[in-house]
């Protein structure tokens, strides 16, 4: 304290002169300790008290009191508060607490921690600087020069390191001191004496240690120590003392130098979903306020994470194992149920030495697909996993592609080239491709024959014991689950043995007469076309026919006495010869109405011819008696007696010719008419002498006689015809002029 030499104000008054004190050694600062220590509080524990003054100066001149009040985040406490002096407790615990000895004071409440210390000095001096408490950085501040006769001063001046800053007569004045400004101030008041002379009084240096309104944030991580990709909760400390909750606060968090985020916010924490350990890399954040804008940041500090070992690898597919099909894409799932960080996955088949994939991730699983499997695909896969503690290899499974089944071919295996009904024929499918079990079906005409399974694959049968209906168009199908083929069609012909024949007659009857004509009918009631049928007459072949499109056949004979005997016929359609039984008919002579018939045709014939010859003879006579007069006048014009009727009928000397024995051979033609067939018949004449034992024997130089004539066919619908009507009726004689020029 510095000490003007002046006139004692005493001495004008008669009082007692106080000498003014020597000047000692360095002079004193006064420390305004208004410290709310800015160190760092523990995570979780309360926020501090704040000490607040009344009247709210820490400095005060000795015999004043001061009152200390203790104030936490919510209220001021008013009791259960406990009071330190010098860090010696107090037993007062009521919410105030008057003092008036100097030192350092401390309070702390049930919802506060214990609050930092304040400085309360009371002073003997005349004049002090005092300055406002609590006092912030960047917050006003207030400096009163104080005397303790205010009435006696007339100016007041003060300074910031010895340089003044402002003065007035009975006014205070304001400053906005820095965080750890090391500025020193002080005051100087002056007056006049009574008798003119002036007087200065100069007070104590002051150093303002202003309190941070906010200590530096402290970044903690929740938790401590966090295992590798899991949550962390990253929170920015500080605090507000409980004067200044009203500031608002924002906080960045980052992760060296890349804001982490979405930057600056008002909440003190940020949650990382997933942490990963990545080497040496720091946390900070940082803490600022708007107005006035003040900015902290934390110190760097880095969050061990432990790293846990991969274990309990797994490989999974897919669609999964056993319902793969070929041409689908294989999905490989590699995971891991333990492990951290950045894990290494990769995939494997056996018997390959480069692996099918590899993916390096922070995560627990991950995927491997094979586009488009083939069937050469199968075998045993596996995966392997690494986060740099050793891969860990997984259980091998097999995959096998499940291999639709291809279009089956039908084949058919007969005992012979020709299947032949009763053969035995075996239908046999089978699909080149397909995984098993296979079920065939066997159908002809798409109708169901019967199934047949192959469990392990290849090809499956069906036998079938042939009839004549199973001839037809046969195919089969291949299942196997994944799809359904079926085959080309293949056509089976099955050939029939001809049965036994039956020869039945025409007309049916077991004695016919010489010159009927015959229909011998054979027919075979089962047998494959085409069929051969033979006839025979007592083993001897007389002619066959074919039937091209099977059924019966028919042979037409025309009847003669040697035609007596047994009949057979038999069929044959390469596939062995039968025979019928046989049938016996007997040849008789001519029918009555027949041989009627015929020699009245016979004779009329004859006899038109030997008029024919008598008239000409007649004529020719009559001729020859004219031209010589023989002949009476009266011939024709004079009646007379009639000629006697034997000199018409066969003149005199005209020898009456031999009757002509008339012997038929019947031969049948087939004019192109169903409804025709022309008979020849041969005649021939004999005359005397002729030998009647050969009457089949033409003589040298002779043409016979022929005659043709048209057999015509019963109706089948007349109900009244006969058997011998009907072949004596049956024919039309051809004119017989031919033959009659001919004799």
């Amino acid at each position: 304290m510095f000490c003007e030499h002046r006139w004692d104000r005493s001495l004008a008054f008669g009082e007692t002169v106080f000498p003014c004190p020597r000047p000692g050694p360095a002079p004193m600062l006064l420390w305004l300790l208004l410290i709310l220590a800015p160190g760092r509080q523990p995570a979780g524990a309360l926020p501090k008290a704040l000490l607040l003054l009344k009247p709210p100066w820490s400095t005060a001149f000795e015999g004043e009191t001061v009152t200390l009040f203790c104030k936490d985040h919510h209220s001021l406490a008013w009791e259960y508060v406990s009071w330190y002096h010098n860090e010696t407790p107090l037993r007062k615990q009521s919410g105030r607490l008057q003092i008036s000895k100097s030192g350092h004071y401390r309070c702390k409440t049930q919802r506060s921690s214990l609050s930092d210390p304040v400085h309360v000095q009371f002073l003997p001096d005349w004049l002090v600087l005092q300055a406002s408490h609590p006092a912030f950085e960047r917050d006003k501040v207030v400096l009163r020069c104080r005397g303790k006769e205010e009435e006696d001063i007339m100016e007041r001046t003060y300074y910031k390191n010895e340089e003044k800053i402002g003065s007035s007569y009975n006014s205070n004045i304001t400053v906005y001191p820095a965080f750890n400004d090391d500025s020193t101030y002080r005051c100087t008041a002056s007056g006049m004496y009574i008798l003119g002379m002036s007087w200065t009084e100069t007070s104590r240096p002051l150093k303002i240690q202003v309190q941070e309104l906010f200590p530096s944030p402290v970044l903690t991580a929740s938790p401590s120590w966090p295992i590798e990709g899991s949550p962390v909760t990253l929170t920015c400390e500080t605090w507000l003392p409980p004067l200044t909750s009203h500031t608002r606060l924002q906080f960045c968090f980052f992760k060296e130098h890349r804001a982490l985020g979405a930057g600056w916010s008002n909440s003190p924490e940020l949650q990382i979903p997933t942490m990963w350990s990545e080497g040496a890399a720091s946390y900070w954040c940082q803490a600022r306020t708007v107005i006035p804008r003040i900015l902290k940041t934390s110190p760097r500090s880095q969050i061990r994470v432990h790293r846990v070992p991969v274990s309990d690898v797994n490989l999974e597919t897919q669609p999964p194992v056993g319902q793969l099909i070929e041409g689908e894409d294989l999905v490989l799932i590699c995971s891991v149920a333990a492990g951290t960080g950045t894990v290494t996955f990769s995939w494997h088949r056996e018997g390959s030495e480069r692996s099918l994939g590899r993916k390096t991730q922070n995560a627990l699983s991950a995927e491997l697909r094979i586009a488009s499997v083939r069937e050469q695909d199968a075998g045993r896969y596996y995966c392997a996993a690494d986060n740099l503690d050793g891969p860990v290899l997984s259980k091998r499974i097999r995959i096998t592609p499940r291999v639709p089944a291809s279009r089956p071919v039908l084949t058919v295996r007969t005992p012979r080239a020709q299947a032949v009904e009763g053969d035995v024929v075996e239908l046999h499918c089978e699909a080149q491709r397909g995984s098993p079990p296979i079920l065939y079906r066997f159908y002809r005409e798409d109708v169901p024959l019967g199934s047949s399974s192959a469990p392990s694959g290849g090809g499956a049968s069906l036998n079938l014991s042939l009839t004549a209906e199973h001839s037809g168009n046969y195919s089969c199908e291949a299942n196997n689950g994944l799809r359904v083929q079926r085959s080309k069609m293949v056509s089976l012909s099955i050939t029939v043995p001809v049965s036994h024949p039956v020869l039945t007659l025409n007309p049916d009857v077991a004695q016919a007469m010489v010159g009927d004509v015959l229909e011998l009918r054979c027919e075979a009631q089962r047998g494959s076309p085409p069929i051969l049928y033979w006839f025979y007459h007592e083993d001897v072949i007389l002619g066959n026919t074919s039937a091209p499109f099977g059924g019966g056949a028919s042979f037409n004979l025309s009847l003669t006495t040697e035609h007596s005997g047994n009949y057979s016929c038999g069929a044959d359609n390469g596939l062995g010869a039968q025979s019928s039984e046989t049938v016996s008919l007997n040849i008789t002579g001519l029918c009555k109405n027949k041989v009627t018939h015929i020699t009245v045709g016979v004779i009329g014939c004859l006899l038109s011819m030997l008029g024919l010859a008598a008239t000409a003879a007649l004529v020719g006579r009559f001729r020859t008696q004219r031209k010589s007069g023989a002949i009476p006048r009266n011939i024709g014009s004079v009646p007379g007696p009639d000629p006697p009727a034997q000199a018409l009928h066969s003149p005199r000397g005209l020898s009456r010719p031999a009757l002509m024995e008339l012997q038929p051979l019947y031969s049948n033609v087939s004019p192109g008419d169903d409804d025709l067939v022309y008979s020849q018949i041969w005649i021939r004449q004999h005359r005397e002498g002729s030998p009647a034992h050969s009457p089949r024997t033409h003589q040298k130089g002779e043409e016979p006689a022929i005659v043709y004539s048209e057999v015509k066919r019963a109706d089948p619908y007349d109900p009244a015809r006969q058997d011998c009507e009907e072949a004596a009726e049956g024919y039309e004689n051809v004119p017989c002029t031919s033959l009659a020029s001919d004799h």
